[in-house]
């Protein structure tokens, strides 16, 4: 991996790293076309009042200033900050342009975002998120949540990362129970439940009966319905055991066994019933996901989200939605720190078309001109050094082709292409010329080990 700046937590990859983001990145891309979402940016600032309005996060927003003073002296705009997440943007945005869009609006984003966070491995200061979410004008069906599923599982399957697991439970089950154990304050439940993998069972039960004024049985209900994980509808009967009557708590219980009926049909062990999940942000209203790499749960959520019943709002009018966010710098991070995959080859060039002599460059560019036309990456030498320091130079940056063009004493021109890594080389046509379907772009895949 490319060496630590000194700017600690703004990762910087080395071109063959790169390489590999990219492909992330256009995987994530092309698969929510796919499913039909269109693209949309931000900017990258927002006002303070605007990106804090909801109360998160403030120690760790990055606020931006002008170096110079305004000259007239006259009053300044709002404090401005840069985006820490891409869902508060996101609210502003379609309040601003509710009346250019077509509702239910199925959106992605992809953009870099900063927060002030103490750097380590899987969290940055400036890193990029893929965020999809689908958004109704007054409501949205439930049948969005079932598919936002889906569609992560979908892009989540392409990537070149381990086995992965979409944690799925429902706010409306988990404050319903609460409620009917007699547990009224169901946020502050939650946020206690949320620390349960960080500190454990018996710290969170202290902190119920601590800070939310539970009794020991009404902690111990809590932590039985957040020991609840299954891979198919079963966790429904499981709940019932537990003998909590409540409306809400069936309507949570409904919708999620929807969720989860339908991925265990489409995404079969991809997903599981996962009633720990609470996601600590209050905004959240029905379900909630959390995904983990198997193997890799340090890590932390690779990709988290939820529905939301009223994060934007314009006077009488709210805008539900649901969505998901994927942690693409903490996903690259992991694939490159772990050796998970790499990229063929570290430039795209696939040809350095070599030079016989100093005044043959003009000619060089001509076949380089036609390659390009086809879609074929190519260089041309910068000199005409000898033709083994110039397949050297094409060796060391991992272009695996060069091309040879020579003119016999009538002028007429031959042309020849070598492989570099098999040493064959044959005649070619610069106007008909295709490497494999394999080289003609640098792939993203497995890294093979030398044992192998």
């Amino acid at each position: 991996m490319a060496s630590k700046t000194s700017l600690s937590g703004f990762p910087e990859w080395l071109p063959q790293e790169r390489l590999v983001e990219l492909h992330v990145l256009d995987t994530l891309r092309e698969t929510f076309e796919l499913h039909g979402f269109s693209s949309i940016e931000t900017r990258a600032v927002e006002t303070v009042d605007q990106l804090l309005r909801k109360g998160e996060i403030d120690k760790e927003v990055y606020g931006v200033s002008r170096l110079q003073e305004d000259e007239d002296g006259g009053p300044k705009e709002g404090q401005l900050a840069l985006h820490f997440d891409l869902t508060v943007p996101f609210a502003r945005y379609v309040v601003d342009n509710a009346g250019h869009l077509n509702f239910p609006f199925r959106r992605y984003q992809i953009q870099k975002v900063w927060r002030g966070e103490r750097p380590q491995e899987g969290r940055a200061r400036e890193f990029t998120q893929a965020d999809i979410d689908v958004v109704g004008d007054g409501a949205l069906p439930f049948r969005y949540d079932v598919e936002m599923a889906l569609v992560i599982i979908d892009a989540l399957s392409k990537l070149p990362i381990p086995e992965f697991v979409l944690r799925v439970n429902n706010r409306k089950l988990a404050e319903g129970f609460y409620r009917g154990i007699g547990l009224s304050d169901a946020p502050a439940v939650l946020r206690e439940i949320d620390k349960l993998e960080k500190i454990g069972a018996q710290a969170v039960a202290a902190n119920l009966i601590e800070n939310v004024g539970a009794t020991q049985d009404q902690a111990d209900a809590a932590l039985k319905l957040a020991s609840i994980r299954t891979e198919d509808a079963s966790f429904v009967e499981q709940v019932r055991a537990l003998g909590v009557q409540d409306e809400l708590l069936d309507e949570g219980l409904a919708e999620l066994e929807e969720v989860v009926a339908e991925a265990v049909r489409r995404a079969p062990g991809k997903l599981v019933a996962d009633l720990s999940i609470a996601r600590g942000l209050d905004y959240y209203t029905g379900t909630v996901y959390e995904t983990v790499l198997v193997g890799h749960e340090k890590l932390g959520s690779v990709c988290s989200g939820g529905r939301y019943e009223s994060l934007a709002s314009s006077g009488k009018r709210t805008f539900p939605g649901v969505g998901l966010s994927v942690g693409v710098t903490r996903l690259v991070s992991r694939i490159l720190s772990q050796g998970l995959a790499e990229a063929s080859r570290s430039v795209p060039t696939a040809v350095l078309i070599s030079l016989v002599d100093e005044d043959s460059w003009s000619e060089a560019q001509d076949v380089a001109q036609q390659l390009r036309a086809r879609g074929i990456s190519c260089e041309v030498s910068a000199s005409a050094a000898k033709f083994g320091k110039q397949i050297r130079h094409a060796d060391r940056r991992g272009i695996p082709f060069v091309w040879f063009s020579t003119r016999d004493e009538s002028g007429a021109v031959t042309h020849e292409v070598k492989d570099i890594r098999s040493g064959e080389q044959v005649p070619a046509d610069p106007a008909s010329w295709m490497p494999p379907t394999e080289d003609l772009r640098p792939s993203v895949g497995a890294r093979v080990s030398s044992a192998e």
